[in-house]
């Protein structure tokens, strides 16, 4: 016996291929949104993470920068107090100089001659008095000169002038105290 299939058996085909493309389709779209929320939860917390540990930098840079300040503050009051000190040091290799610095003049001060003013810039000293004679000026200028404390003694101005009733010479002159000389008279009064 021979067997027709009157069905459409071509449409039953279609509509299964039919049906198993839609299947297909919803389980690719099913799968499509799911990587699609997955890849958005994965970034989400990493971007997250991120946050947080920019959050975290954040407040390191902020503690650290804290820390810097503190540290220039440390810096500059540490800097001022070497600078005092330097000062005391000073002072203190100074405290000498000038009791040496008076007794050589009263040394090297031929007689005849007074001093009406004293004064002295850094190694500078400036001298200002009066003597009966300018010899006498040109007597202490070669003193200051020999003297192992001073250098470079020059007269600046000589005038006669009249001091109580009598007739006297003015004179300025400027001499440069020796540093080195200082230093080691220091050193031997230290010593003393």
């Amino acid at each position: 016996m021979i067997r027709i299939n009157l069905l459409p058996h071509r449409e039953l085909a279609r509509a299964a291929r039919r049906r198993q493309f839609n299947i297909l389709l919803g389980i690719a779209v099913v799968a499509g949104v799911v990587a699609v929320v997955i890849g958005h939860s994965l970034i989400a917390a990493r971007q997250s993470t991120q946050e947080a540990r920019n959050a975290f930098l954040e407040q390191e840079i902020a503690r650290l920068d804290s820390q810097i300040g503190e540290i220039k503050k440390i810096r500059e009051q540490t800097q001022a107090l070497l600078e005092r000190k330097q000062v005391v040091e000073t002072l203190q290799s100074n405290r000498t100089e000038v009791v040496h610095l008076f007794d050589q003049m009263i040394r090297l001060l031929p007689e005849g001659l007074y001093l009406k003013s004293f004064k002295q810039d850094g190694r500078v000293i400036t001298l200002t008095g009066y003597t009966q004679s300018s010899a006498r000026v040109s007597t202490l200028m070669r003193n200051l000169e020999s003297s192992p404390w001073f250098e470079s003694a020059g007269l600046v101005e000589i005038k006669a002038v009249t001091v109580n009733n009598l007739r006297a010479n003015e004179f300025v002159l400027t001499v440069r105290q020796i540093q080195q000389q200082t230093d080691d008279a220091n050193k031997e009064g230290g010593k003393a």
